[in-house]
């Protein structure tokens, strides 16, 4: 039987995930692959006592790992886009195949990588980076490859679902949820990306790269996170028969792809609304397929380390998969998407004043499908009034809220929050 060395960088959750299942089971992967793979070496600054490296060689020096000549194939958890880049482009340059879990670098680095790899006659794989231990990477790249993929879109960040499923069932404020977010692990010290969509950005890139041949361009993508959204629209969403989910969207348009990432209301009934918790769900729509959905845990030690070491049990079989070859595409520009909106405002509670509002949005072509008018907020004249509208261009949508904030009816800045049909 032939061997099949492993190098991993990283013991943090989720090497110490991988180093758990390559103990727990080393002859089962043998004989799926017909090959001894084994996990020979370790570069970690310290250990993790959550795993046993006992009878597996570690070293403090990461590139002891990338440069030791019996390893076969690098798997790099260590996260980031520095450190992370010079160890996989120098395992790559030395002939190694490497599978990673680091959304980041894949997002921000890859067509570099790729041309690496390329070069030098082996693979990168990254199933792990997007939605943890969802296999929707095979699935675009393998299960739907006889299709022409139209959409791929979900709630491809746990931390921001978990945080507006507690929002919503409990009324409980953004800041206290992101607390215990922290607390519990889900959330970093710093939240920034997870918070403010810059997580779910860099995975939306990548499955658009894979689903549309789309380059990898991160200042193309349009980004916004979840801090602005209030239990009070949590609420009047549920009034009006919607879930807040914070989504990425990819879809192909004539005119070129749609690449966003954003909250937006979903009608109760459609399933990806029903995901709650940490839990990751992604939608694609392929030409002969139609809708499929894909749902399960995007993050942690067991659910990642699964998805890293099936890429290694796939190039252990010799399952190299062909480049994505990119393709001339124009991502559109936010202003001109069509969608749906959820409309926040507090209104003087005068004669007149809705029928201005409505009267203004009209003015650009955008009818109202459902209006509720709540009662005044105690010792004032203003009132909370929440509109959903039909679709419209966003240009459109974006002008008419600039003039209803201008008029006098109204008071401070009105929530926009886009209302699709996903899932």
């Amino acid at each position: 039987m032939s061997s099949f060395k492993v190098g991993l960088v990283g013991l943090g959750t989720v090497g110490s995930g991988v180093v758990n299942l390559f103990n727990e089971h080393t002859q089962m992967y043998q004989e799926r692959t017909g090959r001894s793979v084994q996990l020979a070496h370790i570069g970690a600054r310290r250990d993790n006592p959550n795993c046993d490296t006992t009878n597996i060689k570690v070293s403090r020096d990461l590139f002891d790992v990338v440069n030791d000549e019996d390893i076969d194939l690098l798997i790099e958890v260590i996260g980031g886009t520095d450190l992370a880049y010079d160890l996989v482009a120098k395992a790559l340059q030395n002939k190694k195949h490497v599978v990673t879990a680091n959304k980041a670098l894949i997002a921000m680095r890859g067509n570099e990588l790729f041309e690496i790899a390329q070069a030098n006659g082996v693979s990168l794989r990254f199933e792990a980076a997007v939605a943890g231990g969802i296999p929707i990477i095979k699935a675009l790249t393998e299960g739907l490859a006889a299709n022409d993929i139209t959409s791929v879109e979900g709630i491809i960040n746990g931390t921001g679902n978990f945080i507006l499923t507690e929002m919503a069932s409990k009324g409980r404020e953004f800041g206290d949820v992101l607390a215990e977010a922290q607390a519990l692990g889900y959330a970093e010290a710093d939240p920034t990306f997870d918070v403010e969509g810059i997580d779910a950005a860099h995975k939306l890139l990548i499955l658009a790269h894979l689903a549309f041949g789309l380059e990898l361009d991160f200042s193309k993508m349009y980004t916004q996170g979840i801090t602005q959204i209030t239990p009070a629209d949590l609420d009047y969403a549920r009034d009006l028969g919607y879930r807040v989910k914070h989504l990425g969207i990819a879809r192909k348009r004539d005119e070129g792809i749609e690449l966003r990432v954003h909250p937006t209301l979903i009608a109760e009934q459609n399933l990806i609304a029903k995901v709650d918790g940490v839990l990751n769900a992604v939608a694609v729509e392929g030409s002969a397929v139609g809708p499929t959905l894909y749902s399960g845990p995007g993050a942690g030690s067991a659910p990642t380390a699964s998805a890293v070491v099936a890429d290694v049990l796939d190039l252990a079989r010799g399952n190299v998969l062909q480049p994505i070859t990119v393709k001339a595409q124009s991502v559109l520009p936010q202003g001109s998407i069509e969608s749906a909106y959820y409309l926040r405002l507090l209104a003087k509670d005068h004669a007149g004043v809705l029928s201005k509002v409505t009267q203004i949005l009209s003015s650009y072509d955008i009818s109202v499908e459902a209006l509720i008018q709540k009662e005044a907020t105690p010792h004032t004249e203003e009132v909370p009034v929440v509109i959903i509208t039909n679709r419209t261009n966003e240009q459109a949508m974006l002008d008419a809220i600039e003039q209803i904030e201008q008029f006098e009816g109204t008071v401070g800045a009105v929530a926009m929050i886009r209302v699709e049909n996903a899932g």
